[in-house]
């Protein structure tokens, strides 16, 4: 690495080539994106070669050199993180921050309660909720703590689930007292439905939706669940949605008895292996994730809660 400055310029050569822009990249750093385009040069100037090509739209792809610097960066980074876990996973206080991620929805309707419990009695641990649908990465410490829908794949993670996740139709009674009920598959295209946005792809409740109506079936559209539930409460027709989220909501019932069996999710607690002993850890999963555990009948349509 002859011609490198310090770790912040090779931490901006992995941010351009993860981000495959400036801009991006800029805002992942903390930096303002002139900042990071003179840092760029500079970089470049004293290598005497060029770090990134420079594409049409603003895309940045990362030349042989580019890719090399990128491949160290990034074996630097997961050995400090390695460390920096290591050091984390013997920390046995119970004070300090402790980040966890969550879905909007999960935090809408279950989490925040037990949140407030776990503060109570643990009044020294700061816990900061990232509400993100994206998958955050426990190996980047971007989150201590993640509750997913999925089992995760990563052999570095350690979790365990909490409860299979049921889901349904709902909307308000004053709709379904003017529009007449439905049984799942028959006749839901002839009803108002409440979904996602259309460029919404991946999401099974969402890929269902679209697998069962066609798009003029669709009179509402938005990203969020806690918005689809204030929709069908509105009274601007049926949504789908977690039974842990409707069946709580006395101003929407189920359109039809039954969750719908091809739905059905998980929930799952889960960390990094090596902070499974940090102590805050292991005090959260106690407290927070036995009390998810206590929601199963709700989490899993029986309408508990």
């Amino acid at each position: 690495m002859r011609g490198m400055k310090d770790w912040n310029d090779l931490q901006l050569v992995l941010a351009v080539q993860r981000a495959g822009g400036l801009t991006v990249a800029a805002k992942l750093l903390g930096i303002d994106h002139s900042t990071a385009f003179r840092r760029l040069n500079a970089i470049e100037a004293r290598l005497g070669a060029r770090v990134f090509e420079r594409l049409p739209g603003g895309a940045y792809r990362a030349t042989q050199a580019g890719e090399r610097m990128a491949a160290a960066a990034e074996r630097m980074e997961d050995e400090a993180l390695a460390l920096d876990r290591d050091i984390a996973g013997r920390d046995h206080r119970l004070t300090g921050r402790l980040r966890v991620t969550s879905s909007e929805t999960l935090a809408y309707s279950r989490l925040t309660d037990h949140l407030a419990a776990f503060r109570r009695r643990h009044p020294g641990i700061m816990v900061e909720l990232a509400i993100d649908n994206r998958v955050l990465s426990l190996s980047r410490r971007e989150a201590d703590i993640a509750l997913r829908p999925i089992r995760p794949k990563e052999t570095d993670l350690w979790g365990r689930k909490l409860a299979a996740v049921a889901w349904s139709l709902y909307a308000a009674p004053t709709y379904l007292a003017a529009n007449g009920p439905l049984a799942v598959g028959v006749g839901l295209e002839d009803h108002a439905l409440i979904g996602w946005e259309e460029t919404a792809a991946g999401i099974m409740a969402a890929d269902w939706l679209t697998r069962q109506v066609p798009a003029e079936a669709f009179a509402y559209r938005t990203n969020s669940l806690v918005n689809q539930l204030v929709a069908a409460k509105a009274g601007l027709g049926i949504a789908l949605l977690p039974c842990y989220l409707g069946d709580r909501d006395g101003d929407v019932v189920r359109a039809t008895a039954a969750p719908i069996a091809e739905l059905a999710g998980e929930l799952w607690i889960i960390t990094h292996a090596d902070l499974k002993a940090t102590a805050r850890v292991r005090a959260f999963f106690d407290l927070v994730g036995d009390a998810l555990i206590g929601d199963r009948d709700l989490f899993e349509g029986r309408r508990a809660g």
